[in-house]
């Protein structure tokens, strides 16, 4: 199974490169005529002086071989330097071939991987994080998401001091957006629909201007609700049609907030898009950039081909911390997009708050699920219960559009299965058929993973136990009957927080030499601001408006660590964002709150490192890590060499030329606070010892200057042995850092699921300070 997995993703990725690669081999782009998106990456240092900008130069005859000048749509000068214009694919591949240009790639939609969390992530009120770093009330949050909603009480800059004199964005107008709407809170606001626009033209899907606004406000929500989760301020009388009432509040609740509008309800997140909007971001100031876009096909890009890796890369080598979500396609392993090591990962767990329902079956049983419906209950009324999976084949079990007969389900309890639709979706069609309420059961690959939704009928989530256990009644009572209970808000929920079953799972299918997902945070029925442009299910036929609405989704955990980033920024100016994310990463939760090992929701059994990194946010102990694993543009430098990139790739992700040394390092050696070592799946036939060593260096950032640190191993798993040369360091004000050797021995015994040797942590303690590293083993299939 770990093997043709594993061999499945590479011939993809060979087929992605296939398509994508382009030209500088001569190879035509497509052999489709029609015009499409391209991104071009320019040597920028290539200009002949007689022209006074980059984007003359792009746009003059010159550069275009003698032809028609190019239609340009964005030109990157900051993360990334080069364009995007629509082509025919051969006057690509021609100009692919220019001496200047470095890659094309042709344009791709992504998606959106869509209160109480920030106790839950260890912040107090009166000492700790908050108070040391005033909020964040000096930094800048970039979010690149669908734009904002800039009237919600989130937004306010009530008591904010001035704009920090380093800001040089702006606030762009557009239909319902006033230059007045942005403040001392909400800094700047753009938006970027020329690849939309671009594609439209071309004949593609392009922005529905009947549903968008042409300017920064959010007609989806989600760039509202993701942007006040990273830095909203305290607003009292907080909830969603009193689900989760109380006080909500951001991260970072000083912080300021920039918005990009990438991403459009009607038409998704173009990369030729998001580009542009990393590239203004950090041309704009900005100090922490929070991204919850990622790839939904399922392949892996190599870096050079990823513009959220390229655009990425260009923020932190400018001293941008870069936060992205890990997917929603968990629990499948191998499933975690943004896989670039620049980038801070982020997967989702739970928090101790729950929105508990009960579904009552005509023979007394009483079955647990979860629920945010708001409207008239269903008071005790026992009413028929159908499964239209029974008779009307797949497309009835999911309630797709148009699949239930009016005559079935009228009146009744109908139980719909999750998946191939959104869940909000299947109440309305339900609704629309005529049927009373639903039940909305999951599936295997779902488990007793359950997420609140706020559904426009009477409706209740059930793990897939307890819809296994309805249908069953369903099929064997001669009149099957059933009612819901709705029962509030719970807090004080054990155990959280659990590794939600969507989340994305490791390893890294691109560089199974570190681990990804880096971390996981609260992404689960979180409470933030949302837009009043569609109601709380986002549903174009939901007519309620909320202030508030409650999502989960690795889009919810992302900006928590945002927030957490600009803390962490604003307490330690100096750190690199490679030590921010070490701050977090070494100082994680790898205990709930009962307290026992955090679990997985999928399975219910104990999570590893694959499914949760590091482990969870814990911003009371990030404050004060005592070591980090730093690392700057040499080392990725480094680490790309050891990938086998050449120089030209190497150029497209870094802006500077590169060369690489005679001997190939070691990419294990990527100075990364997580250790993953995967061997020769081939070379352990028989039963031979496989041994590797990776190296690490670590800086003291502790108060004391003098200090000294023991290492401590713990391995999980049979057949794995780690050892640690010297087991000592000693730190003092001359000599700051220190390196270490972990040398990992697997034997031939016990290989588990997907290649999976065993993991472990090493820890090195001063007596004050924990500073943990996961450890990952596992064996890879070569093809």
């Amino acid at each position: 199974m770990a093997s043709s997995s594993h061999l499945a993703l590479l011939l993809l990725l060979l087929l992605t490169l296939t398509l994508a690669t382009v030209a500088k081999e001569g190879k035509a782009v497509t052999t489709a005529s029609r015009k499409k998106i391209y991104i071009f990456r320019v040597d920028h240092r290539s200009k002949p002086s007689i022209f006074p900008t980059h984007s003359h130069w792009y746009a003059s005859p010159a550069f275009a071989g003698g032809g028609e000048p190019l239609p340009l749509l964005h030109v990157y000068d900051t993360v990334f330097h080069g364009f995007s214009t629509s082509l025919q694919p051969d006057r690509a591949a021609e100009l692919a071939r220019h001496s200047a240009v470095l890659a094309v790639f042709e344009d791709r939609l992504r998606r959106l991987h869509t209160t109480r969390s920030p106790q839950f992530l260890g912040l107090r009120t009166q000492v700790g994080l908050w108070s040391d770093s005033d909020y964040g009330s000096d930094v800048i949050v970039g979010v690149l998401d669908t734009g904002i909603w800039p009237e919600r009480r989130s937004f306010s800059d009530r008591n904010l001091g001035p704009v920090p004199s380093r800001w040089r964005g702006a606030c762009e107008t557009g239909p319902g957006f006033p230059a007045s709407l942005c403040n001392h809170k909400l800094i700047g606001a753009r938006y970027f629909s020329q690849g939309h626009d671009s594609n439209a033209a071309l004949g593609g899907a392009g922005i529905n201007d009947t549903v968008e606004f042409r300017s920064p406000r959010d007609a989806d929500g989600h760039g509202t609700h993701t942007a006040s989760t990273a830095a909203g301020r305290h607003v009292f009388h907080a909830s969603m049609a009193n689900y989760a009432a109380g006080i909500a509040k951001g991260v970072a609740p000083k912080a300021r907030i920039a918005v990009y509008k990438v991403c459009w309800k009607s038409a998704g997140c173009l990369d030729s898009d998001i580009l542009a909007g990393f590239d203004r971001a950090v041309a704009d100031g900005v100090d922490v950039i929070s991204v919850s876009i990622g790839s939904g096909d399922g392949v892996a890009a190599p870096y050079y081909l990823d513009p959220i890796a390229v655009g990425s890369y260009g923020a932190v080598s400018k001293g941008v911390f870069v936060s992205s979500s890990a997917g929603n396609d968990g629990p499948s392993p191998m499933s975690v997009t943004n896989l670039a090591p620049w980038l801070t990962t982020v997967g989702a767990g739970t928090i101790d708050r729950s929105f508990p329902a009960k579904v009552v079956l005509g023979d007394g049983r009483r079955l647990a699920g979860v629920s945010l419906y708001s409207g008239k209950p269903l008071a005790g009324t026992m009413l028929p219960l159908v499964y239209p999976g029974q008779s009307g084949g797949l497309s009835a079990s999911l309630c797709m559009e148009n699949s239930l007969d009016p005559k079935l389900v009228k009146g009744k309890i109908v139980i719909c299965d999750r998946g191939s639709s959104p869940r909000v979706a299947k109440g309305m069609v339900v609704k629309e058929a005529g049927g009373a309420a639903m039940i909305l059961a999951n599936g295997n690959s779902n488990g007793e993973g359950l997420v609140g939704d706020a559904h426009v009928l009477p409706a209740c989530s059930v793990g897939s136990d307890e819809g296994d256990a309805i249908k069953a009644y369903v099929s064997s009572a001669a009149n099957p009957t059933a009612t819901m209970a709705f029962e509030g808000t719970v807090v004080g929920v054990k155990p959280a927080p659990v590794v939600a079953s969507f989340s994305g799972r490791g390893p890294n299918g691109l560089s199974p030499e570190f681990l990804k997902p880096d971390l996981i945070a609260p992404g689960v029925n979180i409470l933030a601001a949302w837009t009043d442009a569609v109601g709380p299910t986002g549903l174009d036929s939901d007519g309620r408006k909320t202030e508030f609405n409650i999502l989960s989704g690795t889009s919810m955990a992302c900006p928590h660590v945002s927030g957490a980033a600009a803390l962490l920024k604003s307490a330690h100016p100096g750190w690199s964002p490679a030590a921010i994310r070490s701050a977090m990463m070494t100082t994680a939760n790898l205990i709930d709150n009962r307290p026992q090992p955090i679990t997985d929701e999928s399975t219910g059994g104990a999570a590893t490192p694959l499914d949760f990194g590091a482990g969870h946010l814990n911003l009371d102990r990030a404050m004060d890590p005592g070591l980090v694993y730093d690392l700057g543009d040499q080392d990725y430098v480094a680490f790309l060499c050891a990938l086998g990139y050449g120089p030209k790739a190497i150029q497209v992700i870094t802006h500077a030329p590169a060369s690489c040394p005679a001997k190939r390092p070691a990419a294990e050696n990527l100075n990364y606070p997580s250790i993953s070592v995967a061997f020769d799946g081939t070379a352990a036939a028989g039963g031979r010892a496989q041994r590797k060593t990776v190296l690490r260096t670590v800086t003291n950032v502790g108060a004391k200057a003098e200090a000294v640190y023991k290492a401590k191993v713990d391995v999980v798993g049979k057949g794995v042995a780690v050892t640690v040369r010297p087991g000592k360091l000693a730190f003092t004000a001359g000599a700051k850092k220190r390196s270490f050797a972990v040398t990992v021995t697997a034997t031939g015994e016990g290989n588990g699921a997907d290649g999976g040797l065993g993991h472990g942590y090493l820890t090195w303690s001063d007596g004050t300070h924990e500073v943990r590293s996961p450890i990952v083993v596992s064996r890879i299939q070569p093809l």
